[in-house]
Protein backbone atom coordinates (compact mmCIF):
# COMPACT_ATOMS: atom_id res chain seq x y z
CA UNK A 1 0.00 0.00 0.00
CA UNK A 2 2.90 2.32 0.81
CA UNK A 3 4.43 1.97 -2.66
CA UNK A 4 0.98 2.41 -4.26
CA UNK A 5 0.56 5.59 -2.21
CA UNK A 6 3.91 6.88 -3.48
CA UNK A 7 2.90 6.21 -7.07
CA UNK A 8 -0.49 7.92 -6.55
CA UNK A 9 1.27 10.94 -5.04
CA UNK A 10 3.68 11.06 -7.96
CA UNK A 11 0.84 10.86 -10.49
CA UNK A 12 -0.93 13.67 -8.66
CA UNK A 13 2.20 15.84 -8.76
CA UNK A 14 2.81 15.12 -12.45
CA UNK A 15 -0.76 16.11 -13.33
CA UNK A 16 -0.31 19.37 -11.44
CA UNK A 17 3.09 20.22 -12.93
CA UNK A 18 1.99 19.50 -16.50
CA UNK A 19 -0.79 22.07 -16.19
CA UNK A 20 1.62 24.87 -15.26
CA UNK A 21 2.94 27.16 -17.99
CA UNK A 22 5.37 29.98 -17.34
CA UNK A 23 4.96 33.32 -19.11
CA UNK A 24 8.64 33.10 -20.04
CA UNK A 25 11.50 30.60 -19.56
CA UNK A 26 11.36 30.94 -15.79
CA UNK A 27 10.29 27.52 -14.49
CA UNK A 28 13.25 25.62 -13.02
CA UNK A 29 13.57 21.82 -12.88
CA UNK A 30 16.34 20.14 -10.89
CA UNK A 31 16.96 16.38 -10.63
CA UNK A 32 19.46 15.19 -8.02
CA UNK A 33 20.55 11.58 -8.74
CA UNK A 34 20.64 8.96 -6.01
CA UNK A 35 23.92 9.16 -4.08
CA UNK A 36 24.94 12.54 -5.53
CA UNK A 37 26.66 15.17 -3.37
CA UNK A 38 24.18 17.91 -2.42
CA UNK A 39 26.93 20.50 -1.92
CA UNK A 40 27.97 20.09 -5.57
CA UNK A 41 24.35 20.58 -6.67
CA UNK A 42 24.02 23.73 -4.56
CA UNK A 43 27.28 25.14 -5.95
CA UNK A 44 26.12 24.41 -9.50
CA UNK A 45 22.83 26.22 -8.91
CA UNK A 46 24.69 29.20 -7.48
CA UNK A 47 26.81 29.25 -10.63
CA UNK A 48 23.67 29.06 -12.79
CA UNK A 49 22.35 32.04 -10.82
CA UNK A 50 25.29 34.17 -11.91
CA UNK A 51 24.63 33.37 -15.59
CA UNK A 52 21.05 34.67 -15.32
CA UNK A 53 22.51 38.18 -15.64
CA UNK A 54 22.52 37.47 -19.39
CA UNK A 55 18.71 37.31 -19.42
CA UNK A 56 17.47 40.58 -20.95
CA UNK A 57 14.05 40.70 -19.28
CA UNK A 58 14.36 41.97 -15.70
CA UNK A 59 11.18 40.22 -14.51
CA UNK A 60 12.24 36.89 -16.04
CA UNK A 61 15.73 37.25 -14.55
CA UNK A 62 14.29 37.97 -11.11
CA UNK A 63 11.87 35.05 -11.31
CA UNK A 64 14.65 32.61 -12.27
CA UNK A 65 16.89 33.90 -9.46
CA UNK A 66 14.03 33.59 -6.96
CA UNK A 67 13.31 30.02 -8.11
CA UNK A 68 16.98 29.02 -7.84
CA UNK A 69 17.22 30.57 -4.38
CA UNK A 70 14.10 28.73 -3.23
CA UNK A 71 15.51 25.41 -4.45
CA UNK A 72 18.89 26.06 -2.79
CA UNK A 73 17.23 26.94 0.51
CA UNK A 74 15.19 23.75 0.34
CA UNK A 75 18.27 21.62 -0.41
CA UNK A 76 19.97 23.00 2.71
CA UNK A 77 17.28 21.26 4.78
CA UNK A 78 18.77 17.84 3.84
CA UNK A 79 21.83 16.38 5.53
CA UNK A 80 22.27 14.03 2.58
CA UNK A 81 20.60 13.10 -0.67
CA UNK A 82 17.51 10.87 -0.14
CA UNK A 83 17.92 7.20 -1.06
CA UNK A 84 16.25 7.53 -4.48
CA UNK A 85 17.44 11.06 -5.21
CA UNK A 86 15.33 14.19 -5.34
CA UNK A 87 13.24 16.01 -7.94
CA UNK A 88 12.61 19.73 -7.42
CA UNK A 89 10.43 22.18 -9.32
CA UNK A 90 10.17 25.90 -8.65
CA UNK A 91 8.99 29.02 -10.44
CA UNK A 92 6.56 31.88 -10.71
CA UNK A 93 3.12 30.34 -11.25
CA UNK A 94 1.12 33.57 -11.09
CA UNK A 95 -1.37 33.93 -13.93
CA UNK A 96 -1.21 37.73 -13.65
CA UNK A 97 1.39 39.53 -15.77
CA UNK A 98 3.94 41.31 -13.56
CA UNK A 99 2.85 39.55 -10.35
CA UNK A 100 4.92 36.93 -8.57
CA UNK A 101 3.64 33.78 -6.90
CA UNK A 102 6.65 31.59 -6.26
CA UNK A 103 5.95 27.92 -5.56
CA UNK A 104 8.23 24.92 -4.98
CA UNK A 105 7.57 21.18 -5.15
CA UNK A 106 10.06 18.54 -4.02
CA UNK A 107 9.60 14.78 -4.11
CA UNK A 108 11.69 11.68 -3.52
CA UNK A 109 10.64 9.42 -6.42
CA UNK A 110 9.64 5.75 -5.94
CA UNK A 111 12.67 4.63 -7.99
CA UNK A 112 16.29 5.79 -8.08
CA UNK A 113 17.00 8.82 -10.25
CA UNK A 114 19.95 8.03 -12.51
CA UNK A 115 20.71 11.34 -14.22
CA UNK A 116 21.43 14.86 -13.00
CA UNK A 117 19.42 17.66 -14.59
CA UNK A 118 19.10 21.43 -14.41
CA UNK A 119 16.61 22.96 -16.86
CA UNK A 120 14.94 26.33 -17.18
CA UNK A 121 11.94 26.60 -19.51
CA UNK A 122 8.29 27.62 -19.84
CA UNK A 123 7.25 24.23 -18.48
CA UNK A 124 8.64 21.73 -16.01
CA UNK A 125 10.47 18.59 -17.14
CA UNK A 126 8.47 15.58 -15.86
CA UNK A 127 9.35 12.87 -18.42
CA UNK A 128 11.83 11.02 -16.13
CA UNK A 129 9.14 10.79 -13.45
CA UNK A 130 6.52 9.65 -16.00
CA UNK A 131 8.84 6.77 -16.96
CA UNK A 132 8.76 5.59 -13.35
CA UNK A 133 4.98 5.23 -13.27
CA UNK A 134 4.69 3.37 -16.55
CA UNK A 135 3.36 -0.15 -16.17
CA UNK A 136 6.25 -2.60 -15.80
CA UNK A 137 4.29 -5.87 -15.89
CA UNK A 138 4.17 -7.13 -19.49
CA UNK A 139 2.73 -10.45 -20.67
CA UNK A 140 2.33 -11.75 -24.20
CA UNK A 141 -1.18 -12.81 -25.26
CA UNK A 142 -2.00 -15.20 -28.11
CA UNK A 143 -5.56 -16.29 -28.95
CA UNK A 144 -5.83 -18.81 -31.79
CA UNK A 145 -8.14 -21.27 -33.51
CA UNK A 146 -8.26 -22.65 -37.07
CA UNK A 147 -9.93 -19.56 -38.53
CA UNK A 148 -8.06 -16.64 -36.93
CA UNK A 149 -5.49 -15.53 -34.39
CA UNK A 150 -4.87 -12.36 -32.39
CA UNK A 151 -1.51 -11.53 -30.84
CA UNK A 152 -1.11 -8.80 -28.26
CA UNK A 153 0.21 -7.70 -24.89
CA UNK A 154 -1.05 -7.21 -21.37
CA UNK A 155 0.83 -4.08 -20.25
CA UNK A 156 0.01 -3.47 -16.61
CA UNK A 157 -3.77 -3.39 -16.77
CA UNK A 158 -4.14 -2.61 -20.47
CA UNK A 159 -4.66 -5.07 -23.33
CA UNK A 160 -2.89 -3.94 -26.53
CA UNK A 161 -3.38 -5.70 -29.89
CA UNK A 162 -0.20 -6.33 -31.88
CA UNK A 163 -1.76 -8.06 -34.91
CA UNK A 164 -4.88 -9.94 -35.99
CA UNK A 165 -4.67 -12.50 -38.81
CA UNK A 166 -7.25 -14.73 -40.52
CA UNK A 167 -6.59 -18.15 -42.05
CA UNK A 168 -7.62 -19.87 -45.27
CA UNK A 169 -8.32 -23.16 -43.51
CA UNK A 170 -11.74 -24.48 -44.61
CA UNK A 171 -14.21 -26.20 -42.34
CA UNK A 172 -14.56 -29.97 -42.22
CA UNK A 173 -16.53 -31.69 -44.99
CA UNK A 174 -18.64 -34.80 -45.10
CA UNK A 175 -17.25 -35.99 -48.48
CA UNK A 176 -16.19 -39.64 -48.47
CA UNK A 177 -13.59 -41.94 -50.01
CA UNK A 178 -10.44 -40.75 -51.74
CA UNK A 179 -11.84 -37.19 -52.01
CA UNK A 180 -12.21 -36.99 -48.26
CA UNK A 181 -8.59 -38.08 -47.63
CA UNK A 182 -7.29 -35.61 -50.22
CA UNK A 183 -9.41 -32.83 -48.72
CA UNK A 184 -8.10 -33.60 -45.22
CA UNK A 185 -4.47 -33.43 -46.49
CA UNK A 186 -5.13 -30.04 -48.11
CA UNK A 187 -6.85 -28.80 -44.99
CA UNK A 188 -3.98 -30.00 -42.78
CA UNK A 189 -1.47 -28.30 -45.08
CA UNK A 190 -3.31 -24.99 -44.88
CA UNK A 191 -3.53 -25.28 -41.07
CA UNK A 192 0.21 -26.02 -40.93
CA UNK A 193 0.94 -22.90 -43.02
CA UNK A 194 -1.36 -20.82 -40.83
CA UNK A 195 0.30 -21.94 -37.59
CA UNK A 196 3.70 -21.12 -39.07
CA UNK A 197 2.41 -17.64 -39.91
CA UNK A 198 1.08 -17.21 -36.36
CA UNK A 199 4.44 -18.36 -35.00
CA UNK A 200 6.28 -15.82 -37.17
CA UNK A 201 4.05 -13.00 -35.89
CA UNK A 202 4.56 -14.17 -32.30
CA UNK A 203 8.32 -14.10 -32.89
CA UNK A 204 8.09 -10.50 -34.14
CA UNK A 205 5.97 -9.51 -31.16
CA UNK A 206 7.73 -11.30 -28.31
CA UNK A 207 11.32 -12.37 -29.05
CA UNK A 208 13.85 -9.91 -27.63
CA UNK A 209 11.33 -8.25 -25.31
CA UNK A 210 13.33 -8.33 -22.05
CA UNK A 211 10.39 -6.93 -20.06
CA UNK A 212 8.16 -9.87 -21.07
CA UNK A 213 7.28 -11.91 -17.95
CA UNK A 214 5.51 -14.71 -19.81
CA UNK A 215 3.15 -15.69 -22.63
CA UNK A 216 -0.44 -16.83 -22.17
CA UNK A 217 -2.06 -18.80 -24.99
CA UNK A 218 -5.76 -19.52 -25.42
CA UNK A 219 -8.36 -20.77 -27.85
CA UNK A 220 -11.65 -22.68 -28.05
CA UNK A 221 -10.30 -25.94 -29.44
CA UNK A 222 -7.23 -28.15 -29.96
CA UNK A 223 -5.40 -25.77 -32.34
CA UNK A 224 -3.83 -23.86 -29.43
CA UNK A 225 -2.40 -27.14 -28.07
CA UNK A 226 -1.07 -28.07 -31.50
CA UNK A 227 0.70 -24.71 -31.71
CA UNK A 228 2.38 -25.30 -28.34
CA UNK A 229 3.13 -29.03 -28.43
CA UNK A 230 4.18 -29.52 -32.06
CA UNK A 231 7.10 -27.09 -31.98
CA UNK A 232 5.72 -24.24 -34.07
CA UNK A 233 6.82 -21.52 -31.67
CA UNK A 234 10.34 -20.11 -31.46
CA UNK A 235 12.39 -21.97 -28.82
CA UNK A 236 12.76 -18.77 -26.74
CA UNK A 237 8.97 -18.39 -26.67
CA UNK A 238 8.45 -22.01 -25.63
CA UNK A 239 10.39 -21.23 -22.43
CA UNK A 240 8.20 -18.17 -21.80
CA UNK A 241 4.81 -19.94 -21.93
CA UNK A 242 3.11 -19.25 -18.59
CA UNK A 243 -0.07 -21.17 -19.35
CA UNK A 244 -2.63 -22.38 -21.89
CA UNK A 245 -6.34 -21.79 -21.22
CA UNK A 246 -9.70 -22.39 -22.91
CA UNK A 247 -11.49 -19.30 -24.25
CA UNK A 248 -14.47 -18.78 -26.55
CA UNK A 249 -13.17 -16.02 -28.85
CA UNK A 250 -9.94 -15.38 -30.74
CA UNK A 251 -10.42 -11.74 -31.79
CA UNK A 252 -9.65 -8.67 -29.63
CA UNK A 253 -12.42 -9.49 -27.09
CA UNK A 254 -10.74 -12.90 -26.92
CA UNK A 255 -7.59 -11.29 -25.53
CA UNK A 256 -9.65 -9.69 -22.76
CA UNK A 257 -11.29 -13.06 -22.08
CA UNK A 258 -7.83 -14.63 -22.03
CA UNK A 259 -6.74 -12.24 -19.27
CA UNK A 260 -9.88 -12.98 -17.23
CA UNK A 261 -9.51 -16.75 -17.62
CA UNK A 262 -5.82 -16.62 -16.67
CA UNK A 263 -6.27 -15.12 -13.20
CA UNK A 264 -4.46 -18.01 -11.50
CA UNK A 265 -1.48 -17.46 -13.78
CA UNK A 266 -1.55 -13.71 -13.20
CA UNK A 267 -2.22 -14.09 -9.47
CA UNK A 268 0.25 -11.44 -8.24
CA UNK A 269 -0.14 -8.91 -11.03
CA UNK A 270 -1.86 -5.54 -10.68
CA UNK A 271 -4.51 -6.40 -13.28
CA UNK A 272 -5.64 -9.48 -11.30
CA UNK A 273 -5.85 -7.52 -8.05
CA UNK A 274 -7.83 -4.82 -9.83
CA UNK A 275 -10.27 -7.28 -11.42
CA UNK A 276 -10.78 -9.01 -8.04
CA UNK A 277 -11.54 -5.67 -6.38
CA UNK A 278 -14.02 -4.63 -9.06
CA UNK A 279 -15.67 -8.06 -9.09
CA UNK A 280 -16.17 -7.75 -5.33
CA UNK A 281 -17.84 -4.36 -5.85
CA UNK A 282 -20.10 -5.61 -8.66
CA UNK A 283 -21.02 -8.73 -6.64
CA UNK A 284 -22.15 -6.58 -3.70
CA UNK A 285 -24.02 -4.32 -6.12
CA UNK A 286 -25.79 -7.26 -7.76
CA UNK A 287 -26.70 -8.79 -4.37
CA UNK A 288 -28.18 -5.42 -3.39
CA UNK A 289 -26.46 -5.86 -0.03
CA UNK A 290 -26.39 -2.14 0.67
CA UNK A 291 -22.59 -2.19 0.87
CA UNK A 292 -21.84 -1.07 -2.70
CA UNK A 293 -22.38 2.55 -3.75
CA UNK A 294 -21.46 4.55 -6.84
CA UNK A 295 -21.73 8.10 -8.10
CA UNK A 296 -19.84 11.05 -6.66
CA UNK A 297 -22.64 12.40 -4.44
CA UNK A 298 -23.10 9.11 -2.52
CA UNK A 299 -19.40 8.34 -2.42
CA UNK A 300 -18.53 11.84 -1.17
CA UNK A 301 -21.07 11.60 1.67
CA UNK A 302 -19.83 8.18 2.78
CA UNK A 303 -16.21 9.27 2.46
CA UNK A 304 -16.70 12.44 4.52
CA UNK A 305 -18.53 10.46 7.22
CA UNK A 306 -15.75 7.87 7.49
CA UNK A 307 -18.14 5.11 6.40
CA UNK A 308 -16.21 4.03 3.31
CA UNK A 309 -14.01 0.93 3.61
CA UNK A 310 -12.74 0.97 0.00
CA UNK A 311 -12.72 3.91 -2.42
CA UNK A 312 -12.53 2.93 -6.10
CA UNK A 313 -11.85 5.67 -8.65
CA UNK A 314 -11.41 5.29 -12.41
CA UNK A 315 -8.29 6.96 -13.80
CA UNK A 316 -10.68 8.56 -16.32
CA UNK A 317 -12.78 10.23 -13.60
CA UNK A 318 -12.25 13.88 -14.56
CA UNK A 319 -14.65 15.79 -12.32
CA UNK A 320 -13.32 18.95 -10.67
CA UNK A 321 -14.06 21.07 -7.59
CA UNK A 322 -14.41 24.73 -8.56
CA UNK A 323 -14.38 27.89 -6.50
CA UNK A 324 -16.81 30.16 -8.37
CA UNK A 325 -17.58 33.87 -8.28
CA UNK A 326 -20.56 35.63 -9.81
CA UNK A 327 -19.60 38.88 -11.55
CA UNK A 328 -23.18 40.12 -11.40
CA UNK A 329 -24.23 39.68 -7.74
CA UNK A 330 -20.85 38.85 -6.18
CA UNK A 331 -22.13 35.46 -4.93
CA UNK A 332 -19.38 32.90 -4.19
CA UNK A 333 -19.88 29.11 -4.32
CA UNK A 334 -17.88 25.88 -4.39
CA UNK A 335 -19.16 23.06 -6.61
CA UNK A 336 -18.16 19.61 -7.82
CA UNK A 337 -18.91 19.08 -11.51
CA UNK A 338 -17.77 17.82 -14.89
CA UNK A 339 -15.16 20.14 -16.44
CA UNK A 340 -17.29 20.74 -19.55
CA UNK A 341 -20.34 21.94 -17.60
CA UNK A 342 -20.98 25.68 -17.39
CA UNK A 343 -21.86 26.90 -13.91
CA UNK A 344 -24.61 29.44 -13.23
CA UNK A 345 -25.26 31.49 -10.11
CA UNK A 346 -27.92 30.04 -7.81
CA UNK A 347 -29.11 33.56 -6.99
CA UNK A 348 -29.19 35.54 -10.23
CA UNK A 349 -28.70 32.68 -12.78
CA UNK A 350 -25.79 34.45 -14.52
CA UNK A 351 -22.78 32.38 -15.63
CA UNK A 352 -20.11 32.27 -12.90
CA UNK A 353 -16.37 32.87 -13.18
CA UNK A 354 -13.95 30.16 -12.04
CA UNK A 355 -11.50 31.40 -9.41
CA UNK A 356 -9.75 28.09 -8.70
CA UNK A 357 -10.12 24.38 -9.54
CA UNK A 358 -8.96 21.09 -8.05
CA UNK A 359 -9.20 17.57 -9.44
CA UNK A 360 -11.74 15.51 -7.50
CA UNK A 361 -9.44 12.47 -7.67
CA UNK A 362 -6.99 14.44 -5.54
CA UNK A 363 -9.77 15.59 -3.18
CA UNK A 364 -11.03 12.02 -2.77
CA UNK A 365 -7.56 10.60 -2.08
CA UNK A 366 -6.80 13.29 0.51
CA UNK A 367 -10.08 12.60 2.33
CA UNK A 368 -9.50 8.84 2.15
CA UNK A 369 -6.09 9.25 3.79
CA UNK A 370 -7.62 11.31 6.63
CA UNK A 371 -10.12 8.54 7.43
CA UNK A 372 -7.69 5.65 6.80
CA UNK A 373 -9.90 4.53 3.89
CA UNK A 374 -8.29 2.09 1.45
CA UNK A 375 -8.24 3.67 -2.00
CA UNK A 376 -7.57 2.32 -5.49
CA UNK A 377 -7.12 4.10 -8.82
CA UNK A 378 -8.24 1.64 -11.52
CA UNK A 379 -7.89 1.67 -15.28
CA UNK A 380 -10.74 1.55 -17.77
CA UNK A 381 -8.85 -0.89 -20.02
CA UNK A 382 -10.34 -4.01 -18.45
CA UNK A 383 -13.96 -5.03 -18.99
CA UNK A 384 -14.68 -4.38 -15.30
CA UNK A 385 -12.90 -1.02 -15.39
CA UNK A 386 -14.96 0.03 -18.41
CA UNK A 387 -18.14 -0.89 -16.50
CA UNK A 388 -17.10 1.33 -13.59
CA UNK A 389 -16.45 4.19 -16.00
CA UNK A 390 -20.00 3.79 -17.36
CA UNK A 391 -21.32 4.06 -13.78
CA UNK A 392 -19.68 7.46 -13.42
CA UNK A 393 -16.11 6.49 -12.65
CA UNK A 394 -16.26 6.48 -8.84
CA UNK A 395 -17.57 3.86 -6.41
CA UNK A 396 -17.05 2.43 -2.96
CA UNK A 397 -17.62 -0.44 -0.57
CA UNK A 398 -19.02 0.60 2.83
CA UNK A 399 -17.76 -0.57 6.21
CA UNK A 400 -21.30 -1.46 7.18
CA UNK A 401 -24.74 -1.43 5.56
CA UNK A 402 -26.65 1.81 5.29
CA UNK A 403 -29.83 2.54 3.38
CA UNK A 404 -29.50 5.22 0.69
Amino acid sequence: MANETKVVELKKLIRLLKKIRGRHTELVTVYVPAGYNLIEIINQLKSEGSTTQNIKSKSTRNNVLAALDKIIQHLRLYRETPENGLALFAGNVSETEGAQKLDLWAIEPPEKLQNKLYWCDQQFVVEPLEEMIKDKEVYGLLAVDKSEATIGYLIGKKVVVFKHVESLVPGKTAAGGWSQARYDRIRQGLLNDFLKEVSDIATQAFVGKKELLGIIIGGPGPVKDTLVKDGYLHYELQKKIAGVVDISYTNEPGLHELVNRAQKILVNTSVTKEIELLNKFFTELQKDSGLAIYGWEKVREALNNGMLQKLIVSEDFDWIRSELKCGSCDNAETRDHKPTEKQFCSKCRMEMRTVNTEDLIDVAITTAEEFKTEYHIVSSSTREGAQLKELGGVAGILRYKRNY
